[in-house]
């Protein structure tokens, strides 16, 4: 599993210009919230799901305030029956652990297993927060970086509408 550094030097390469936050670790937005205050940007819920059959896997990218109603996310993705991917499933396809999710975990999807779904609702931030694969740092990229690092890794994403 590639981990922080490889990342760093990921960003480096595809010159992705990022602000670093260190903080204790946090496992819930409740609590990084403590810790994002002064951030300038908008801030990312991330939550990993999996189909009924186990077979497809989903990374699912919100704004962080958003409450998420799954059985109408199940509707809107048309992916049937979801439910959270279980810890082995999390290391195994992004290589973290509960409470560090997030899109740069897609480093370590090396088969390019793993859908990403976008909340639409972050296109209304230039700047977003995330974590860098561990939950003690807090990371900002420009929202047309994640575009392109997602791009570069491979993985099929989409823009979904998610309402209040």
């Amino acid at each position: 599993m590639q981990g922080q550094k490889e990342l760093y030097f990921l960003l480096e390469k595809l010159k992705i210009p990022f602000e670093y936050y260190e903080h204790p670790p946090v496992a819930t937005i409740k609590d990084a919230d403590i810790y994002w205050k002064d951030i300038k940007s908008g801030k990312c819920k991330n939550i990993f799901f999996r189909n009924h059959r186990g077979n497809r896997h989903y990374l699912v990218i919100l704004e962080h305030r958003r409450q998420l109603d799954i059985h109408d996310l199940e509707k809107r993705l048309r992916q049937g029956k979801l439910t959270f991917a279980s810890d082995s499933r999390l290391r195994k396809y992004l290589g973290v652990e509960p409470g560090s999710v997030s899109p740069f975990g897609l480093i370590n999807d090396e088969t390019r297993h793993v859908h990403v779904f976008i909340d639409e609702k972050l296109n209304e931030f230039e700047k977003l927060a995330f974590h860098p694969n561990v939950n003690t740092a807090t990371i900002v990229i420009q929202r047309v970086d994640l575009i392109k690092f997602i791009k570069y890794m491979g993985n099929a994403y989409e823009f979904i509408r998610m309402y209040d």
